[in-house]
């Protein structure tokens, strides 16, 4: 591939017309024989998606591009392999979750029942294993680990602490599993398919690693303090999942939280919703969370700090403090 010098808009416009291949691939992926089964498997990929995850494989990999040393073919399958095994984790989730809505609408065991979504998610892992055999064994042996972590992590988060460990050290291990693994395999794999050299597919690694966990922390300090965060206010709350938050105000046990701590103690009724969620905005511990979600991403920076300048570098550097801006 040629050398390529790109401003950070046409380096942008790079990024979004290679999601939209990812996007192509990812339905032929599913494409099968049998109806039923690619109807199930395209539900949530037909219902769109963010594609943050691929994005992260495109602006990883561009760290490459002005070296001309990318390969977009490599670096595209990559980016499909990651995002089947994200929707394939939803797929799973919603069933563990007993979740009743995704992305707008019923989840697909609402539709079709645990079975048929459970399946239909190891269809969608299955594809994402075939295609990563194409991509050598390196890959296929990372790709697996990521797995392996992906599961721990939802049966840690479904079996609770172990003897010993604390809630809130198990949050965020549950975290660092099921969501923060992803995001550093992307950035992985985006570094490896961009020919840097093995120092710096691992600082890119660990950086994924850490934004990961930033990311997820926004995300559930959002569902406290904004109202546009994308899915309804206090849906956490109400059904039950512990986030940073409320486990930081049951860590500190103070005499003036007696009814938060009662409404905390299990998923919260609708008509308390509005009063849990007023409690919480104006408790100290949205600082404190906020203070976690800067430690993570300052954390992500120090691995990318030492890259060139360019569009890359800073698209990635701005992804870290966009999980800051974004609980501001």
């Amino acid at each position: 591939m040629e050398t390529l010098s790109l401003t950070d808009e046409a380096f942008e416009q790079w990024i979004a017309e290679h999601n939209e291949r990812v996007g192509v691939r990812v339905k032929q992926a599913l494409r099968t024989p049998y109806s039923f089964v690619e109807e199930v498997a395209t539900y949530l990929v037909d219902a769109g998606g963010k594609l943050f995850r691929p994005a992260l494989v495109f602006a990883a990999g561009g760290l490459g591009l002005e070296s001309g040393c990318v390969n977009e073919e490599s670096l595209v399958s990559a980016a499909v392999v990651v995002e089947l095994t994200h929707v394939a984790s939803l797929y799973h989730d919603d069933v563990m979750d007993e979740a009743a809505l995704r992305r707008g609408g019923p989840t697909a065991h609402r539709k079709w029942g645990n079975s048929v979504a459970i399946m239909a998610g190891d269809f969608m892992l299955a594809q994402a294993s075939l295609l990563g055999a194409s991509l050598g064994t390196d890959f296929v042996a990372y790709q697996a680990q990521t797995l392996s972590r992906l599961v721990q992590g939802q049966i840690a988060e479904m079996k609770g602490p172990e003897p010993g460990v604390d809630d809130l050290t198990h949050h965020l291990f549950v975290i660092s599993n099921k969501t923060a693994a992803l995001i550093a395999a992307a950035a992985r794999y985006g570094a490896t398919f961009a020919g840097l050299p093995p120092d710096q597919v691992e600082a890119l690694t660990q950086y994924g690693e850490r934004l990961g966990m930033a990311f997820q922390l926004a995300d559930d300090l959002l569902d406290i303090v904004s109202e546009e965060s994308g899915k309804q206010a206090g849906t956490d709350l109400r059904e039950g999942v512990p986030t940073l938050a409320t486990l930081l105000v049951r860590r500190q046990q103070r005499d003036q939280d007696a009814r938060l701590l009662e409404l905390l103690a299990g998923p919260v009724a609708d008509t308390d919703l509005p009063e849990a969620l007023g409690l919480l905005r104006v408790h100290p511990v949205v600082d404190e969370a906020r203070a976690h979600v800067r430690r993570w991403a300052d954390e992500a920076l120090t691995y990318v700090n030492d890259f060139s300048d360019g569009p890359a570098a800073r698209t990635l550097r701005t992804l870290c403090e966009r999980a800051i801006v974004r609980t501001s």
